[in-house]
């Protein structure tokens, strides 16, 4: 327990006493009136260090339930956040199942007795969930040494709802590669891997989703279930439906009896059917809420019961709303139409359980009859700012009448130095790490915050503490690690998708194909290029193969012709293209660096004042980014800095720290946006960031009246507005500034080149910080380092809810539904259809169904003046339901639109629809997207493997990683400008940026490392990975690339490292393939093109030899080497019956000059 002297406290305030009494003798409900949360927070701490009883904590709301969560464990009561679901019940191709998996997480805590006590609101507590029974059948505890088969914890995956994969990226997956089985399940911090040994487990390890590789080992592991409802057997669920289907009677009975049947006939041939939730009451034959969680020995807590009560009934209203709709259309019928409870079970376990009720003010009557009733006196105090003065004062107050003081200062660090601040005011103040008790009249200094601070006047105790949550409170997220491999991966690839060869251009993957030849197997990959010209490219010369990225994906992507000069000259077109962009930056950077700037000063008090008002916490990322900029800003030299950061991840707190770094240093500074209405919204922000600083901020754009600009304009050249936020009218000539500091531009991408040159003669000398949203690759960043600074933002905020989403046909029932149940609320509604041409018709469609909403319309096609004013009546909820194209990507934020819709999703890419999933969820309340597609329509290949990976998206929050390089992509097309859009597309992606780095390193004076021909070595070795080993074709692209990319020894133990720790011992024929990779690459650095075996003889191609070295090979292997001077000279070496690789081996060494040296050891064993 970390607050111990609370209970000491507490205990002394006779009320309290009077609670626990009753409490222990069953004298139960009692209730307690006058109390705030954090009162509520301390009594129910203090009750359960008492006595050790598990607690349900009954919030009104969402927002009092996350502060008690965050109290309690603050306060050091382990607890976990049950939050409401929402059931499934129709059949829609994939949904996503965050909310259930935090359900689960907090119910196995429960049930393991890792967790003390579950915060929960009053409709999540009352909705069936998985019965406790059932939970604990299927969570199976693994630890090392036991013995149980691979097929037995398969069959505990399965009826877990796990789902199988080839291999895992997302929770709620598992797969299976001989003995080895790997799952990450819900509550887990990483994925899971489990070696067998025959029948036993060997070893259960965590490993990390993007390398695939172990990383800790662990003891024991606890296999929970992935989703609440799983039938025990298929079948016999599909007969359950048949029969009930039968007993169905009245007027719309024929609807349901379809559905019925339908999804029993799923059932049958084991088909995914999207609502499993809907049969909950015939999967398990008794139903059960959080309540059954608990037995009668536990703690209820009923925090305001007049909100609970109230909050139910709406909550059940709401849902005879939904059922009467459901019912007609035949989604649900009779004995399906309840999936929770009513309030009066609620009340029945109250009076069967200890429970409290707790409430600010007295009520006239309770809904059950108390056995007692508690008015406590107590007082809450406001969070302290951090200024040491006030608190000094508090104190002195509090002290005067003998009280006990605590004050919880944050973290460590700041605990130490505040209770130094109070000894220096001379106030009896000490830093305690742990104590059970304060001594009256002294002050104790703990780490620590809570919510708010409060006061015990009859127990004279007075607690203070610093605002913010602690950092401590949240699990940190974990870091990726930032040079993780880059996406190129050629697992992706699938027959019929482009790629790029290095020296034959851009063809189609037809797979993988073994051919033997005489009596040898190997693996070669098909590739088909104009003209139906087929190429067969050996595995062991993958790294010359990429898949082919380009920045417009399916759009008619142009085959070159084997044997062609086309590609030749589309690789020299950009080359020429790529030299002149290194060229350029290179000059503009060595001009930025020779100008003088001003350096910045150190941060000073006013600065760690203004960011300790920032009211979340900031994320690593945030963190690394404002030391970067300020860093720069601290230099002579201008700064030019690039921040990116997906929309909504705080790169605008990021600069604003910047800003006022700037004007308390008595510069100005200017933030440039690229529309009317983001100037506005950047306006507001920078207000009421900036409140109670002695900050003048304007705003210069549409919104401000001709003689309100030209005061402003007066005002600018005075130097008497500090910060200026403007559209392009900022950069227009009559504008000038007394001293400008810094820059600010946002959403570069979006500005004109014009008015970028305009920009950048005012700021000859000012720092300039660029924000952009579409994240920059990470290989880019590589590429362009030294010449352009970089900081990335890639860590969202902790306090973002998951977006609940679905995967669906179009369905116009059920989208006017996700209207209705969105204005119910008093939100707003996305729609969004890519078609001006048919948007007013849709939005004639959806004012048709849903009269009572508000439409709005926006589209590019409409001019800045009017979609200004559309955003504006959105942002005033002028509008409920904006039809509108992918416009909104770029639009403002509009924290109270929570559902997004979109038409045709299998059209978008999964960026996009990333992207767009965004602008949703930005506000406490919990947000639903839905991705339809068109019914019925026959969907081309390309739209069926979207939505499937748009649902592996939804469903296990996998494909990220795809959504990430498609976005990186047009970010790389942002950065290196137009022109450049072009060349990638004509050479792929990964070539264009291996081209791109050549350039710069030659521009800087370094020599790049191979620019020599690749060497291709064809001999006679079992070298292939056999399907017994890695049977999907996409881990064994992926693993034949890692062993074509081996250029040295350690490499390559690296990666038979690697495919121990995933697929178990390769065989002969895998070592095989290392050992041919190690020897091309040597080959390759000496300048040797080819090898081949003809016969029992090698021949090496090279175009010129080393007569010495020829030598020395001849009198080294006498009567076995001959040299042939042709118009393509090569040596012959006889194998006289030795393995070839050895010979090779020897053959090499000879030529490097080392035979004395150790040659790498191959492999092989």
């Amino acid at each position: 327990m970390r607050m111990n002297f609370l209970n000491d406290a507490l205990g002394r305030v006779p009320e309290y006493r009077a609670i626990e009494n009753a409490v222990r003798q069953r004298k139960t409900p009692v209730a307690v009136t006058g109390l705030a949360s954090i009162h509520k927070a301390n009594i129910l701490h203090t009750l359960l260090s008492a006595m050790s009883k598990k607690a349900l904590f009954i919030a009104g709301d969402e927002a009092e339930a996350t502060r008690m969560l965050e109290d309690l464990n603050a306060m050091g009561v382990t607890s976990a956040f049950y939050p409401l679901r929402d059931f499934s019940l129709r059949d829609t191709e994939g949904s996503s199942h965050e909310y259930e998996r935090q359900r689960i997480e907090a119910l196995t805590l429960l049930q393991t007795g890792q967790c003390t006590c579950i915060v929960t609101t009053i409709d999540a507590a009352l909705q069936y969930v998985l019965p406790p029974k059932k939970l604990k059948e299927r969570t199976v505890k693994l630890s090392a040494g036991q013995e149980i088969s691979v097929d037995e914890i398969v069959r505990a995956l399965v009826r877990c709802g796990y789902v199988r994969a080839d291999q895992i990226d997302g929770t709620g997956q598992f797969a299976r590669r001989g003995g080895i089985v790997d799952f990450y399940s819900p509550g887990g911090k990483a994925p899971v891997r489990v070696e067998f040994w025959g029948d036993e487990i060997d070893t259960i390890s965590y490993f990390d989703a993007e390398t695939q590789r172990r990383t800790d080992q662990i003891t024991e592991v606890t296999i929970s279930p992935a989703v609440e409802v799983v039938p025990d057997s298929m079948s016999i669920l599909a007969k359950k439906l048949e029969a009930h289907a039968k007993t169905l009677r009245g007027k719309a009975a024929p609807a349901a009896k379809e559905v019925l049947l339908r999804e029993a006939d799923k059932l049958k041939n084991d088909l995914h059917i999207g609502c499993m939730d809907k049969y909950y009451t015939f999967v398990y034959e008794t139903v059960a809420t959080l309540f059954d969680y608990f037995d009668t020995d536990a703690l209820l807590v009923f925090s305001e019961g007049s909100k609970l009560k109230e909050r139910m009934r709406t909550t059940l209203w709401q849902w005879g709303e939904d059922v009467r709709g459901l019912l007609a259309e035949g989604v649900l019928c009779r004995g399906l139409d309840m999936y929770t409870e009513t309030y009066e079970y609620a009340l029945k376990r109250a009076e069967d359980t200890a429970s409290v009720y707790m409430d600010a003010f007295a009520r006239g009557s309770y809904d059950t009859p108390t056995k007692a009733l508690v008015n406590m006196t107590v007082r809450q105090l406001s969070v302290w700012g951090g200024s040491t003065q006030l608190l000094a004062e508090d104190l002195t107050a509090a002290l005067h009448n003998r009280h006990a003081c605590a004050v919880l200062a944050g973290t460590e660090r700041a605990a130490m130095n505040v209770a130094a601040d109070l000894k220096a005011v001379g106030l009896p103040a000490g830093y305690f790490e742990s104590l059970s008790a304060i001594t009256p009249g002294t002050v104790a200094v703990v780490a620590g915050t809570l919510s708010a601070g409060f006061e015990y006047p009859n127990a004279k105790f007075t607690l203070i503490t610093h605002g913010r949550m602690s950092a401590g409170s949240q699990p940190k997220a974990k870091k990726k690690d930032k040079n993780s491999k880059a996406v190129y991966s050629l697992a992706e690839l699938t027959p019929g998708d482009y790629v790029v060869h290095a020296t034959h251009g851009i063809g189609i993957f037809e797979g993988i194909h073994k051919i033997d030849m005489q009596g040898i197997t190997k693996d070669y990959i098909k590739l088909r290029y104009a003209k139906n010209d087929t190429l067969y490219v050996p595995v062991t010369q993958l790294d010359l193969v990429a898949k082919y990225i380009g920045p417009r994906e399916d759009s008619g992507v142009k085959l070159h012709r084997l044997g062609g000069t086309e590609w030749q000259k589309s690789k020299a077109r950009v080359r020429a293209a790529v030299k002149d962009i290194a060229k350029e930056l290179i000059v503009l950077y060595a001009q930025r660096m020779k100008q003088k700037g001003f350096a910045f000063p150190e941060d000073n008090e006013w600065q760690h004042d203004f960011e300790a008002h920032f009211e979340y916490n900031e994320t690593d990322d945030q963190l690394r980014c404002i030391n970067e900029i300020k860093n720069d800003m601290e230099r002579e030299a201008p700064m030019d800095r690039l921040l990116c950061g997906d929309v909504g991840f705080g790169k605008t707190e990021v600069a604003l720290r910047a800003a006022f770094k700037c004007i308390t240093a008595g510069k100005q500074c200017a933030i440039l946006v690229p529309t009317t209405i983001l100037a506005w919204q950047h306006y507001q922000t920078v207000l009421k960031r900036m409140e109670g600083f002695p900050v003048d901020v304007e705003l210069l754009s549409r919104f401000r009246t001709p003689r309100q600009q030209d005061e402003i304009l007066r005002k600018l050249r005075r130097g008497s507005i500090d910060l200026i936020v403007g559209t392009h009218r900022l950069v227009s000539k009559d504008v000038q500034f007394k001293d400008l500091g810094l820059v600010i531009i946002d959403e570069e991408q979006r500005f004109g080149v014009q008015q970028k040159e305009r920009l950048k003669d005012v700021c000859k000398s000012a720092d300039i910080l660029t924000l952009s949203a579409t994240p920059i690759p990470r290989t880019l960043n590589m590429a362009l380092s030294g010449i352009r600074d970089m900081s990335v933002i890639e860590e969202a905020p902790h306090d973002r809810h998951p977006v609940q989403t679905y995967v669906m046909e179009y369905d116009p029932g059920v989208i006017s539904d996700a209207i209705k149940k969105e204005l119910r609320r008093g939100g707003q509604v996305y729609y969004l259809h890519n078609d001006v041409a048919s948007i007013e018709r849709v939005a004639a469609g959806i004012r048709e169904r849903v009269p009572e909403a508000r439409i709005g319309i926006g589209h590019g096609k409409m001019s800045e003046q009017e979609l200004s004013e559309v955003w504006r009546r959105l942002m005033e909820h002028e509008i409920d339901v904006l039809v509108c194209t992918t416009i909104i990507e770029t639009g403002v934020d509009v924290p109270n639109a929570n559902t997004l819709i979109i038409d045709n999703a299998d059209r978008m890419g999964l960026s996009q629809l990333h992207q767009l999933r965004g602008r949703v969820g930005r506000s406490t309340r919990r947000a639903y997207a839905y991705f339809t597609f068109t019914r019925g329509k026959v969907l081309s290949e390309i739209s069926q493997k979207r939505l499937a990976a748009i649902r592996e998206f939804t469903e296990f929050g996998s494909g990220f990683k795809i959504a990430m390089r498609d976005l990186e992509i047009r970010g790389a097309g942002n950065i290196l400008g137009g022109e450049q859009h072009g060349h990638m597309e004509s050479v792929g992606y990964d070539m264009y940026l291996k081209l791109l780095n050549e350039a710069v390193a030659m521009m800087k004076g370094e020599t790049s490392e191979n620019p020599v021909e690749e060497c291709t070595v064809d001999m006679q070795v079992q070298a292939h990975i056999p399907e017994s080993y890695i049977d999907s074709t996409a881990l064994r692209l992926d693993v034949y690339r890692r062993i074509a990319d081996i250029k040295t020894y350690e490499d390559s133990s690296d990666v038979v490292d690697e495919l121990i720790d995933r697929f178990g011992e390769p065989p002969e024929s895998v070592y095989g393939l290392i050992d041919i990779a190690l020897l091309r690459n040597r080959a390759t650095q000496l300048g040797i093109t080819e090898v081949k075996q003809q016969a029992n003889a090698l021949l090496l191609y090279k175009d010129k030899f080393d007569m010495e070295r020829v030598k020395r090979l001849i009198q080294g292997m006498p009567n076995k080497v001959m040299l042939s001077a042709g118009s393509r000279p090569y040596i012959s070496v006889a194998l006289g019956g030795k393995a070839p690789l050895t010979v090779l081996e020897d053959v090499l060494k000879v030529l490097c000059g080392d035979e004395d040296a150790k040659a790498p050891k191959p492999a092989t064993k």
